[in-house]
């Protein structure tokens, strides 16, 4: 039986956006692991309330119910260990890579895209989007994004200096294979690509040399995904 992952969709349930969910889609290939994607939008809360959360992603494996992409992704090493190892043992650096993406680059993006993530969304998605989204910003959706051709773009690539120091050294960020550190970006990108058509990495960076690669792995599961 194949594991059920419930996954944040727009008003087209084949865009999927979330950047957590694709962590995780990118892990089960990585596990070799067959899964069955469920689409999910914001106003659904009743739909994953078996799982005692209001986000996704939730993965649902022979009968357990596990929450959070970090916990999953230790889940999965827990029990499919005898496929390649996710998180090496848990290393600290892994945990800071994602609380960094989490706090530093999701900002980051959120201020380039976030009116196109309100666009891919079903009407009431929308409202519920906006409403909280302006809440949390402090302005409407068009105020956050309106430099986004300056100095919002500008912001993120800066903020990626680290990644970009480590790509020059090595051809992963997991080093010379792909591992969760991969996929934790990599989800990042993702989440951008799947609602907008913006360039976030300049062609000459060499991140974006890294994310073509990235498209690719596991038959193009990201190149080839629905996108707005």
């Amino acid at each position: 039986m194949a594991i059920t992952l419930y996954e944040l969709a727009g008003a087209d349930p084949a865009i999927r956006f979330s950047p957590y969910c694709w962590r995780i889609r990118l892990a089960l290939a990585h596990k070799g692991l067959a899964v069955k994607g469920v689409a999910w939008r914001f106003t659904e809360k009743s739909k994953i309330a078996f799982a005692k959360t209001e986000r996704v992603p939730v993965l649902v494996d022979a009968g357990k119910t596990i929450v959070d992409s970090w916990r999953i992704a230790e889940y999965l090493d827990e029990t499919y260990d005898l496929h390649p190892p996710l998180l090496g043992g848990t290393p600290a650096h892994l945990r800071f890579l994602n609380a960094w993406t989490d706090g530093v680059v999701h900002p980051a993006i959120a201020r380039i895209v976030l009116k196109d993530i309100h666009d891919v969304l079903a009407p009431d998605d929308q409202a519920y989007f906006r409403e909280t989204r302006e809440r949390a910003f402090g302005m409407t959706l068009e105020q956050v994004v309106a430099d986004r051709d300056t100095t919002g773009v500008a912001a993120l690539r800066a903020a990626l200096a680290p990644i970009r120091t480590v790509l020059r050294a090595q051809p992963w960020l997991g080093g010379e294979a792909h591992d969760y550190a991969d996929y934790i970006l990599l989800g990042s990108l993702q989440w951008a690509r799947s609602v907008s058509r913006f360039p976030l990495l300049a062609e000459d960076d060499p991140i974006a040399e890294w994310h073509a690669r990235g498209l690719q792995l596991f038959d193009g599961l990201l190149a080839h995904a629905r996108r707005a």
